[in-house]
């Protein structure tokens, strides 16, 4: 006879409680071998990843699929918690104290005798409590608590608003576009000269001054790009498509004759928008 399984009771509708047991029987010595395995390095990226599609679950308007993502990410939170639990550092109950005690605080319009009659200045509020809350006594602790982990064009855009809070902003939309195209033009210069290392650095100044920009415009810039990749893929199929209809092989077109295709791709597609 094979092994008994572990006995995890069938509910009409389960519930949170139940995702929170079932992650720990996974990590127990009955349990996966995968699972028991698992760190918080280890599952890093997971979490990221499960994170992203649930953004793009709410791109997408689909009710279901964003639940499914949010029970993913759930299971990333529950499953980080529980490492840590095993360890007696603390568990999940721990997690909903603190985040719960976080919210109190930020809120003394609500829980408190503040008040905060619009959006703008909740969010002012909750700017200055955050900085008492973490101990940033100088907007440069706001700028380095930034987290590191963030998509570049979005860190760039979270240091470059808080530091407009202090008046360190372009005037307009156009001083800033002077600036991508003095970064540009450094970019040039380091390209030219053959300095790889600082032509990086220069590369690194331009997409910080994109996102400047971005912000001006009031558009995300990582939406801005994701948006450009998915016209990419759009064009580069129908150049592809026309070089197969064509009898010939993408690879085996001449860098001009790619261009041309590309560029009617874009045409048509633009034309018909």
């Amino acid at each position: 006879m094979g092994e008994s399984m572990v006995d995890f009771e069938n509910r009409e509708k389960f519930t949170v409680y139940d995702l929170r047991r079932l992650v720990k029987i996974l990590r127990s010595e009955e349990g996966c071998p995968w699972d028991r395995e698992q760190t918080h390095e280890s599952i890093r990226r997971s979490f990221l990843e499960e994170a992203y599609e649930v953004a793009e679950a709410i791109d997408e308007r689909n009710p279901a699929h964003l639940r499914e993502e949010l029970g993913d990410v759930l299971l990333q939170v529950i499953f980080h918690a529980q490492i840590e639990d095993e360890q007696s550092v603390f568990d999940l109950d721990d997690v909903a104290d603190a985040e719960v005690r976080k919210m109190l605080f930020r809120h003394p319009h609500v829980f408190g005798d503040e008040t905060a009659a619009t959006s703008g200045e909740v969010l002012e509020n909750w700017d200055k409590l955050k900085r008492v809350e973490k101990g940033q006594a100088t907007v440069t602790d706001s700028l380095r608590a930034v987290a590191t982990s963030l998509p570049g064009l979005w860190r760039a855009e979270k240091l470059k608003k808080k530091a407009a809070k202090v008046g360190f902003d372009f005037a307009d939309v156009h001083a800033a576009l002077g600036k991508l195209r003095e970064e540009l033009g450094e970019l040039e210069q380091a390209i030219n000269a053959g300095d790889g290392g600082n032509a990086e650095k220069e590369l690194g100044d331009v997409l910080f001054s994109a996102a400047n920009v971005a912000s001006f415009l009031e558009v995300d810039p990582e939406d801005a790009l994701s948006g450009t990749c998915e016209r990419f893929i759009e064009r580069f199929e129908l150049m592809e498509r026309a070089a197969t209809e064509s009898g010939r092989a993408l690879a085996d077109l001449t860098p001009e004759e790619q261009d041309k295709l590309y560029r009617k791709a874009k045409a048509e597609i633009e034309a018909g928008k």
